[in-house]
């Protein structure tokens, strides 16, 4: 067994509300891309790539990432999956070239947890070759059949390096045969939410291994009030962040996965709150009023999760924590 530690324990940290896809064919959109506002930005040599394209485009993303000002970035690459004859030259390729300038390599179409075994050896191998940390290069895993979805527990639990689990729904609604041709919206004649299940599936592996879960692309890139109802429900299920394949898609995408102001501060009020209550000073109280509403150990849990987030986003608090008094 080889020892190495945790790259996800520092890249859970790294926000992704925006997650940017690239084609690593394009040299334009690969320089445009780093002066863009999104969190993490992916290079992609699978579906934005063509066949013809993919061997020039891994070069040319090893020269973006190695030359490129990704300053504040999670820099990504999506390699091709498993099926193909594409992966292994891809992963080789890119990490042997820009290994140190890499967070994470994203595999797509994962459908059980040996895939991801199999792209952990071979990163483990290419940074035991060329000397680099071992285990630092992160693994992204995205969901996009059933049968993926059905393993996505165990996917998750398959490598410490496994940092974040996605959705990828055109891909998954194809494998399921569902009636839409619009990716990302509700098919026709289903009343309810037709991802719900697939999202709180993909959701609780995520929390379950302490990974980040990113809901993927919405295809109509004009509509941006349709992007914006579509992240909204990833969000207000607790997903992380959302795939944006265009600039008028990121701020969107950071103000949907970003608290607001109000709850920033509500939460760093009850944190404040919470951590008086249990002090000497406050009485050593395990819950306390914080205004009308009474606060305990779970109220800090949650204000810890609004909190982390707000922070992360660059959030600053307008509210000051005063105990009361008499």
């Amino acid at each position: 067994m080889i020892a190495r530690p945790s790259a996800s324990s520092a890249g859970r940290l790294r926000p992704r509300r925006s997650c940017l896809a690239v084609p690593g064919s394009n040299p334009r959109f690969l320089e445009k891309a780093q002066g863009l506002p999104a969190d993490q930005v992916f290079l992609d040599l699978e579906d934005a790539c063509a066949p013809l394209a993919k061997e020039s485009a891994r070069h040319a993303i090893v020269h973006a990432l190695n030359t490129g000002d990704w300053s504040g970035k999670t820099r990504v690459v999506r390699v091709n999956d498993w099926t193909t004859h594409w992966t292994y030259r891809d992963v080789i390729t890119v990490v042997e070239g820009a290994g140190p300038n890499l967070d994470c390599i994203m595999l797509p179409k994962v459908q059980d947890a040996q895939q991801i075994v199999a792209l952990d050896l071979l990163l483990t191998q290419i940074e035991q070759t060329m000397g680099f940390t071992v285990g630092r290069i992160g693994i992204e895993a995205q969901i996009e059949n059933a049968k993926g979805l059905v393993n996505v527990d165990e996917i998750a639990g398959a490598s410490p390096r496994m940092e974040t689990i996605v959705f990828g729904p055109a891909d998954f609604m194809a494998s399921i045969n569902m009636k839409s041709l619009v990716v990302g919206e509700q098919p026709p004649g289903y009343p309810a939410d037709a991802y719900h299940y697939i999202l709180m599936r993909i959701l609780m592996a995520a929390r379950a291994h302490d990974l980040q879960a990113i809901d993927g692309p919405y295809l109509q890139i004009k509509n941006v009030d349709g992007f914006r109802a579509v992240a909204g429900r990833a969000a207000a299920l607790g997903f992380d962040g959302k795939w944006v394949l265009h600039p008028g898609q990121i701020d969107a995408a950071n103000e949907v996965f970003s608290p607001s102001q109000e709850d920033f501060d509500h939460a760093e009020l009850i944190l404040d709150a919470y951590a008086w209550s249990t002090s000497e000073a406050g009485g050593k109280k395990g819950s306390a009023m914080l205004g009308d509403e009474m606060i305990d150990e779970a109220s800090r849990k949650m204000a810890l999760v609004i909190a982390g987030k707000g922070r992360a986003a660059g959030l600053h608090r307008t509210s000051k924590f005063e105990p009361p008094t008499g």
